[in-house]
């Protein structure tokens, strides 16, 4: 299964950080940016969640909120969320299943040894839960201001 353009989002139902769950459900009404990331505290990762905080207000001001998802434990998480002052919440999808969902859990290939791990994507979702834009294979830098141009043109 993977997400199509225009289809409702697959349904997200994850620990999150906060002791909360985050469910995808709970926010209709609101503006998703939902960007699945490979790991807490690497580069590439921290690079781009420290765009989302820091853009944070921006996507407030276009009703939207902001969940970074990866398979790193709610206690990984926590650690990261708080050394890097992240301002939104973190999923953790440990048993695979939403990133499965997403169609971000891919093959991939460094120094010529291949692995499965999760292939940088982001979501933009509606206030009704539909899919209205997709970045795949995601490279840092300016991602978070063209997701952000993109949720102001809604």
């Amino acid at each position: 299964m993977s997400t199509k353009i225009g289809n409702k989002a697959p349904p997200i139902n994850l620990p999150a950080t906060g002791g909360e769950t985050f469910s995808l459900k709970s926010l209709v009404g609101k503006r998703v940016v939902l960007f699945f990331y490979p790991k807490d505290d690497t580069p590439g990762c921290t690079k781009e969640a420290c765009g989302f905080r820091d853009h944070f207000p921006d996507f407030s001001k276009v009703n939207a909120e902001i969940i970074g998802i990866s398979k790193d434990t709610v206690a990984k998480h926590e650690k990261f969320k708080a050394k890097y002052d992240l301002n939104f919440d973190l999923a953790s999808d440990e048993e695979n299943a939403i990133c499965e969902a997403y169609g971000v859990w891919k093959e991939k290939n460094m120094y010529g040894r291949k692995y499965m791990g999760i292939e940088r994507s982001t979501f933009l979702i509606d206030e009704k839960g539909v899919v209205r834009a997709e970045w795949r294979k995601v490279k840092v830098p300016g991602h978070v201001e063209a997701v952000l141009a993109a949720i102001q043109e809604m």
